[in-house]
């Protein structure tokens, strides 16, 4: 397995620079291709923004990176295609949290000129801002655990830790016990999904229990949304342009088999009281038939196909269309929720 990411200081990791490589994958395999800065691009972010043309920095994990398709097929590409004069830079990361994103917009997005951002917030990151540990598979395709930078919240007041992160990566074994509870390991029950899922009965079950798998978002109190919540409130209230909040939902909710109604209230109370713009693309999605819907994904993979990205960018479409026909040179964000 080709090794495509390296070591950073303060995010964790990011793309190799420059990389260019085939990656296997069941729908034939896809071209991944990273910029000078270590995302992926098949250009470099430039700090001026081009004369004429307008930008948008996208900020996410693995949905917005495109694990599964290939650069120019991912909705942040599809969007620039078709919406005349416009730019896009996407800074995703495959498999980081919410707060690691937040430190890429620090590390190299402040100072790059655009007319919005949206930051695209995979439901089930609220689990990895909570962790501090998390599996990725080494150079040699095992399963290890790595440390991240992780925030904690004193009161209202956020404080980063573990930056630089330990590079070398260990195994579960190596933590103290009083660690071992802030390890993202993926999910609630895990070893009771597994059989679940090697019986071929985890969607029927899921129906059946009332199945929630993220449970954090069922209060506006909960630790881990507090968290998030806080992580959010200072990335987006540090901007000058619009800004579009965009939660990504899982699986279980494109298939309504589970309850999506928490996280969505969780979003839309966040993207009130900061006045930004709150884009739910779920009800869009749900319009389709279910079959179709299944066609979003892939089938082991849950990441978006083609026919996914393209779903995604034709409901995002409308909004930022709406955000860049207003003047580009404002500079507070006063954008409808």
């Amino acid at each position: 397995m080709r090794q495509v990411y390296e070591y950073h200081p303060v995010i964790g990791y990011r793309f190799i620079p420059n990389i260019r490589a085939r990656i296997a994958h069941e729908g034939g395999g896809y071209l991944l291709r990273a910029n000078e800065q270590g995302f992926r691009s098949d250009r470099p972010f430039l700090q001026a923004r081009n004369q004429g043309r307008r930008r948008i920095l996208f900020f996410g994990d693995s949905f917005t990176a495109g694990d599964g398709v290939s650069n120019p097929q991912r909705y942040t590409d599809l969007l620039e295609a078709q919406m005349p004069d416009l730019e896009v830079y996407n800074f995703g990361i495959s498999s980081t949290g919410t707060d690691q994103q937040y430190l890429a917009w620090r590390e190299y997005g402040r100072d790059v000129e655009h007319d919005a951002i949206v930051i695209a917030v995979f439901v089930e990151n609220i689990r990895r801002v909570a962790a501090r540990f998390r599996p990725h598979r080494d150079a040699n395709g095992q399963e290890r655990l790595y440390a991240k930078p992780y925030y904690t919240l004193d009161g209202n007041k956020l404080s980063l830790h573990q930056v630089p992160p330990p590079a070398e990566p260990f195994d579960l074994a190596d933590l103290p016990p009083e660690d071992r509870s802030a390890v993202d390991t993926g999910g609630r029950f895990a070893a009771l999904r597994g059989i679940v899922t090697a019986l071929g009965a985890r969607e029927v079950v899921q129906r059946l229990t009332n199945y929630q798998p993220l449970p954090a978002y069922n209060s506006a109190t909960t630790p881990d949304w507090l968290l998030m919540r806080a992580i959010l409130t200072e990335w987006i209230g540090a901007q000058r342009r619009p800004v579009v909040l965009m939660p990504l939902p899982l699986p279980q909710h494109l298939d309504q088999q589970c309850d999506a109604r928490p996280y969505q209230a969780r979003f839309a109370e966040l993207a009130q009281e900061l006045g930004c713009t709150l884009h739910d693309p779920l009800p869009a999605l749900l319009e389709y038939e279910a079959p179709v819907r299944r066609a979003f994904r892939w089938q082991q993979d849950i990441h978006f196909t083609p026919a996914g990205h393209q779903a995604l960018a034709d409901t995002l479409a409308p909004v930022l269309a709406g955000i860049l026909v207003q003047p580009p040179q404002r500079e507070a964000q006063k954008c409808p929720s």
